[in-house]
């Protein structure tokens, strides 16, 4: 019988494979070991893989090798564009480690610079929830969480008007027969559970961000509402009848509103749904139950706009000086921010900004009234259809006050239902920001009483469009009439609106000679607008030169000045031409002058690091219009691999006079690896050469800002009336807020400022990772946030500010997980850790 077989044999065989099997580990364990020493990485993981496949209990002794072997095989990878080989790689060591932070987040660092920052934040996150004090992993995930749960959730679910309102609204179309619901862009989820709780039989909500969809998914169940609500993850235009909804609904309901109203999809959404989801509308003056026909909250919408002067937003959208530390910007360079761009591009940009207006540095000014812009009634599919193919209407708005035109400022009134109501005007508190349409291209900027704003309004790829300003006046008027006099095909304009349209042309059409556009982020023109800035550096540099050779730079310096004096003669100095160059390498992030205004100081060879083809074009033209040869200026990734490669010798025998870092980042954060970058620098400077800036100080203070808690953070549940939300959506709050402007930041100050750290790039030994600094108290009150900003010293002497009102840069701040109370003349200690680029403060008694 098959049972009367002997079990020492079954256990002889088994006692052999397991033999088997530790030789093939140890053999595997030993090959591995080989590649690591000869730096074959591919292979060693391979073997690695093997070996823990086979020998799952040898995880623990292996894991840091394992690590080790997968990150540099994973560079390599990296390094040749084999994206899917890299993600498969990361993939299997998670199968075998599902539990590793450090793999994780490694995971989420490629990610991240593939671009796909959602799936990036999600590996950040879970490494941050595996091991709550890896700082590497909690700095990524703070630095991207906006990706995962951008912070207008926060701000809106905090605003109880806005939650209130649209409640009453649900309630309302649900009690008049609205039963089954469809939410649009649910996020949280907050809608649908407004309808189910207003008595809808049947609520569906479909979310298309992942983590937004798994985020309503828990707070849905939290309210029990699980067995009412049906959570999809996909957009609405994917959505079929019977596959993911049994039939029509009766009510949509939706906030996919931006500040310009339409840059969330609401157009295309609701055509989608009025074809495909609804039930058909009640014609008007029809009686019958609601269930019976379909509706959408929000009914409709009316956008307003006003003229205003407001120099912040000048600042950032438009170059308002022609001389850049003694460097000429020519006429034919155009400069540009994306708000502003009319030039095609692959991507659909936003034709606009946003700004909070009530909170704008400096305030603002009305220079018209509010104006009408356009209706949209969200009930209506052929007004919603119509609106993509209307031609651009002419609006004409009379100038109430005398100032300068700096945009078209535009908010709206969302008209819930015939009782509800909601307003973004920068006169009401509210969660919205306001759309800010940049004005460009104008001869004079200057309007008064008595000239008219001219425009053209349209809604083009699902975006508001405001193009084509210019201005209309009586004296303007004139001048144009002289001109169209000269033009016979002019002579025939009739109508005033054909005359109009005319001198908008006239007062926005190009001139014959070629122009280079350049379009820069806003940041970037704030920084070509800031004098202080660019004098400081250019006043820096000059030092440096000069401590390294001056009489050779003197010669060279006076050799420059007789060729400027000369007009650009082409002849030289004969001692200037056998004088070495002195290498200066910029490595700031995005556009910069700095080497131009190097290439000013001597014999100087000024490299720049920018990236974008234009960028490049645009800086040999201001070359050339400075007469420096075109050769002067070398872009430096033309002569390395890559970005990674830019911190090295400018020759095989020669070493950096100065390089140029970036340490601060616009939003108010250190760079990443900023100080990994400075060592390297600091290894390739010539003898007496210099790091820029060469230390940083980071000043803070005490505050009580409910603005900042409000911001960071919901409060409780009282603003969600009553639903339990903020647990789940706090998961995702950061200690720290970016890209504040602290001079309008609602808030009152309880101490003076302090130093808080310091970041020294050429003398590293004076650096610190904890530091502890006593705060003396000035105000009572609650302290609910630390702000911060830097004093950046590109010497001892010359000190640039990130906090001035010139800065291209904002401002951060810590906010406090719980206030504290203190009362006037008390003493608070500041913990600050510095790891990496990371800074944490924390508060102690």
């Amino acid at each position: 019988m098959p049972n009367s077989q002997p079990r020492p044999r079954r256990g002889a065989r088994s006692g052999a494979g397991a033999a088997g099997r530790e030789e093939l580990v140890s053999r595997s364990l030993q090959s591995a070991e080989h590649c690591l020493g000869a730096q074959d990485f591919g292979t060693a993981y391979a073997h690695y893989l093997l070996v823990l496949s086979l020998a799952p209990e040898l995880k623990d002794d292996v894991k840091e090798t394992f690590q080790y072997t997968l990150f540099r095989w994973a560079e390599e990878l990296d390094a040749l564009s084999r994206t899917q080989d890299l993600l498969g790689c990361y993939e299997q060591a998670l199968e075998l480690f599902p539990d590793d932070e450090v793999i994780c987040n490694s995971m989420g660092e490629h990610l991240f610079r593939m671009g796909f920052r959602d799936e990036a934040a999600g590996y950040f996150h879970k490494a941050v929830k595996l091991n709550p004090d890896f700082s590497d992993a909690k700095e990524n995930f703070y630095r991207v969480a906006n990706w995962l749960v951008e912070r207008w959730h926060f701000i809106m679910l905090n605003d109880t008007k806005r939650n209130t309102v649209y409640n009453a609204a649900i309630q309302n179309a649900v009690c008049l027969g609205s039963r089954s619901v469809l939410d649009i862009g649910a996020g949280t989820g907050i809608l649908s559970m407004f309808a189910k709780k207003a008595g809808a039989h049947s609520v569906y909500a479909c979310e298309l961000s992942k983590t937004m969809y798994e985020l309503a998914c828990d707070v849905v169940a939290a309210n029990k509402m699980e067995a009412g609500i049906k959570l999809l993850h996909m957009k609405s235009l994917d959505i079929e009848i019977p596959k993911h909804i049994p039939e029509r609904v009766s009510l949509v309901v939706t906030e996919t509103v931006d500040a310009g109203l339409f840059g969330e999809g609401i157009v295309e959404s609701l055509i989608h749904a009025w074809e495909h989801l609804l039930l058909q509308p009640k014609n008007r003056g029809e009686n019958g139950n609601c269930e019976k026909y379909g509706k959408v909250i929000p009914a409709s919408a009316v956008i307003f706009g006003m003229a205003v002067e407001c120099a912040e937003i000048r600042r950032h959208h438009r170059v308002g000086t022609k001389d850049v530390a003694g460097i000429c910007l020519p006429a034919n360079v155009k400069f540009q921010s994306p708000a502003c761009s009319s030039i095609d591009t692959e991507e659909t940009i936003e034709p606009y900004t946003t700004e909070k207006m009530s909170r704008v540095p400096g305030g603002y000014l009305a220079l018209t009234e509010c104006f009408e812009i356009m209706t949209v009634d969200f009930n209506n599919l052929q007004e919603l259809k119509s609106l993509a193919t209307k031609k651009p209407r002419k609006i004409g708005i009379p100038v109430i006050k005398e100032g300068i035109l700096d945009a078209i400022v535009v908010w709206f009134v969302l008209q819930l239902d015939d009782e509800h109501s909601l307003s973004t005007s920068p006169s009401e508190e509210t969660c919205w920001e306001q759309a800010v349409y940049p004005v460009h291209n104008l001869a004079d900027y200057w309007i008064k009483p008595g000239d008219h704003v001219m425009m053209e309004v349209s809604c083009q790829d699902c975006y508001l469009r405001i193009q084509n300003i210019s201005v209309f006046g009586l004296e303007r008027e004139v001048d144009a009439r002289k001109n169209f006099t000269k033009d016979k095909d002019l002579l025939s304009l009739g109508s005033e609106a054909e005359l109009c349209s005319a001198l908008a042309n006239l007062q926005t059409g190009k001139p014959d000679a070629v122009e280079q556009t350049c379009i820069l982020e806003s940041t970037e023109i704030a920084l070509l607008n800031n004098n202080l800035y660019h004098e400081g550096f250019k006043m820096a540099m000059r030092k440096v030169l000069s401590s390294l050779t001056p009489e050779k730079l003197c010669q060279a310096m006076d050799t420059q000045c007789e060729n400027e004096m000369s007009c650009g003669s082409e002849e030289s100095n004969s001692e200037e031409s056998i004088l070495e160059p002195f290498y200066v390498l910029d490595v700031s992030e995005g556009f910069s002058v700095l080497p131009i205004i190097a290439g000013t100081l001597g014999q100087v060879k000024p490299y720049s690091s920018v990236e974008k083809d234009q960028h490049r074009t645009t800086l040999d033209l201001i070359s050339e219009a400075n007469h420096f040869p075109k050769e002067t200026l070398e872009f430096w990734l033309r002569h390395v691999e890559d970005e990674s490669a830019v911190l090295q010798r400018p020759k095989s025998d020669k070493l950096w006079s100065i390089i140029i870092l970036d340490v601060i980042e616009p939003s108010g954060l250190i760079q990443q690896e900023i100080m990994e970058k400075a060592a390297i620098s600091r290894c390739l400077l010539q003898s007496g050469g210099k790091i820029f800036p060469q230390y940083v100080l980071m000043f803070g203070l005490l505050v009580e800002s409910q603005t900042l808690v409000e911001e960071s953070a919901v409060q409780g549940t009282e603003r969600t009336l009553g639903l339990n939300i903020a647990p789940f959506i706090n998961q995702f709050q950061v200690p720290i807020r970016v890209f504040l402007d602290l001079s309008s930041l609602p808030c009152i100050p309880l101490s003076k400022p302090v130093e808080l750290l310091r970041l020294d790039l050429m003398t590293p030994y004076l650096n610190t990772s904890n530091r502890e600094v006593k705060v003396h108290i000035c105000k009572s009150g609650q302290v609910t946030a630390i702000p911060f900003w830097y004093h950046m010293y590109l010497d001892d002497e010359i000190r640039l500010d990130t906090s001035s009102e010139a800065s291209h840069w904002k401002q951060a701040a810590v906010v406090l997980d719980n206030p504290i109370q203190v009362e006037m003349g008390e003493e608070l200690v500041l913990s600050v850790q510095h790891h990496k680029s990371n800074v944490s403060i924390t508060v102690k008694r």
